[in-house]
């Protein structure tokens, strides 16, 4: 905060009325004047500055400070994690490695339950913790109709599984990104710990919904072995990780193990009664166990690499007399007094880009010159979603140097000790407008942070409550229906799938902001 006076209007109410204009003008935007989110950020972009500038009276120096952090928070880490991740999974498909890692997949098991445990669920969750953006939505929701699953049923269970990985989505972004607002006391890692109090839970359900979806009580008794061995599994091994690694491999490493264990189990153990949804044969292509191996290669490196760059030790080369302390660009926007710093080598992206480098060397399929082609094309195909996200990280910084943040957060602090109960719904909106947690959070973590230092309420608590009721909009969000019934050739039936996913998602939502006040009441 870079101003002296929070409160330019001397009426709380009033001041936080003017504060919210770039929120609710951002979310009239999209539902209302059915903006792209691109024009809607960008406009709000300008709205917030003149707002800081003439309001709140930020300095025009620090004003356009502020947004040339918030733009470079965009680009770098964020937009190159999110390319370097893209890049990674374009080379598998390119490779042909991706195809024999989903045939392997397919082929574990005929019973269509237990491959929607493997690809629905667990698939689901790898490339959401190696992509995101709407990649395993998408590409589940395809691999099942190819496997019989009608196409809405398909979308909906897809939606829904994504439910348990999608706080952790494009190596931990939604969390991760929580460190570029220099929260006080509010780091990533805290709030990665915290989501290990309530994600759990929901982890552990989802499986159980999703067989009871697609086969009722009966489905859920034959197949509850292979339930609860894909639950307890991925349950018990991310909440292990989000507390002692943090939020980068919190999905990746959990549904590797989870499709390891899961597919060994079922080597041992079928159902009495296979499920299918037709009579007609699918093809399943067998592959021997290098081939298998190969085609995930992408993949370990990537977990290698980003655990290796998560290691204290590394980290530790970075610190301010470590021996790689000069690859950390250190300055201050001119005109103002905004620090920015960009970390050459020990960013996330770095450690995907050794992955996707070492695998265009390891492999026979690609050569880099056409890796690099693709490079391009994924920085072309995100390069307006990334400039959205530079826009949202403007306005974030905007509202946090000029006390707009603050205002805001000090007048929903006044709902008292109930705020925690409301606090995920924040999210839900935030996930539920914008399509993304990382936007979301972007928006409302420095609000949930300043509301829960005005109440004396655990911030990393209430953090985490909005990336946790923000991953259950995910589910209903126009983004994510958008892509799934194109994803199955179902466009025009938005209308129909957000109605089967609907319920699932409030629900889910009950149940966080229930227990988000009960955790508040033992912090």
């Amino acid at each position: 905060m870079l101003v002296e006076n929070i409160n330019p209007f001397h009426h709380l109410g009033i001041t936080a009325a003017v504060a919210a204009i770039p929120i609710l003008l951002f979310l009239l935007s999209l539902t209302v004047f059915k903006m792209k989110g691109v024009y809607a950020a960008l406009l709000n972009l300008g709205v917030t500055f003149v707002i800081a500038l003439f309001v709140f009276k930020l300095p025009l120096g620090e004003s356009l400070g502020s947004i040339g952090q918030g733009a470079l928070l965009g680009l770098w880490p964020i937009g190159y994690i999110i390319v370097m991740a893209v890049w990674l999974y374009k080379i598998a498909v390119e490779s042909g490695k991706f195809d024999v890692l989903r045939g392997s997949i397919a082929g574990i098991s005929h019973d269509q339950r237990l491959q929607l445990l493997l690809i629905g669920f667990c698939f689901n969750a790898f490339l959401e913790g190696a992509a995101g953006f709407g990649v395993p939505i998408a590409i589940c929701a395809v691999l099942l109709v190819s496997l019989g699953f009608k196409p809405l049923q398909a979308a909906m269970l897809c939606l829904i599984a994504n439910g348990a990985s999608g706080a952790f989505g494009a190596i931990g972004i939604p969390v991760g990104i929580i460190d570029a607002f220099a929260l006080e006391n509010v780091t990533s890692m805290k709030v990665s710990v915290m989501t290990a109090f309530t994600l759990p839970i929901i982890n552990f359900t989802i499986p159980f919904l999703l067989i009871w979806l697609m086969d009722g009580w009966k489905g859920m008794k034959e197949v509850l072995p292979a339930i609860l061995v894909t639950s307890a599994t991925y349950t018990v091994s991310q909440a292990i990780i989000t507390v002692t690694i943090g939020p980068e491999l919190a999905d990746i490493l959990p549904s590797l193990l989870t499709m390891g264990v899961l597919a060994m189990f079922l080597k041992k153990w079928q159902p009495k009664n296979i499920f299918q949804f037709e009579e007609t044969q699918t093809r399943v292509e067998t592959y021997t166990l290098g081939e298998v191996v190969k085609a995930w290669s992408p993949f370990y490196l990537l977990t290698v690499f980003i655990m290796i760059w998560s290691l204290p030790v590394f980290k530790g080369l970075f610190a301010e007399e470590g021996w790689l302390s000069f690859a950390i660009l250190k300055g201050v926007i001119p005109g103002s007094s905004i620090p920015v710093s960009v970390d050459l080598i020990g960013a996330t992206g770095t450690a995907i880009l050794f992955a996707a480098l070492t695998t265009v060397a390891t492999t026979k399929n690609i050569r880099f010159k056409d890796s690099f082609g693709l490079l391009l094309r994924t920085v072309k195909e995100f390069s307006i979603p990334i400039v959205m996200i530079c826009a949202i990280l403007g306005i974030a910084k905007l509202m946090t140097y000029a006390g707009m943040t603050t205002a805001l957060g000090e007048t929903v602090a006044k709902t008292g000790q109930v705020f925690p109960l409301l606090s995920p719904i924040l999210g839900w909106i935030g996930v539920f407008m914008t399509g993304s947690v990382v936007n979301n959070n972007t928006m409302f973590a420095p609000i949930q942070a300043t509301a829960g230092t005005i109440l004396g309420t655990n911030s990393s608590l209430l953090v985490a409550a909005n990336t946790a009721g923000g991953v259950m909009a995910k589910l209903v969000s126009p983004q994510s229906i958008a892509i799934a019934t194109a994803a199955v050739g179902q466009t025009g039936n938005e209308a129909a799938l957000m109605k089967m996913t609907l319920k699932y998602s409030f629900g889910l939502l009950a149940f966080v902001c229930i227990w988000t006040f009960i955790l508040s009441v033992l912090f």
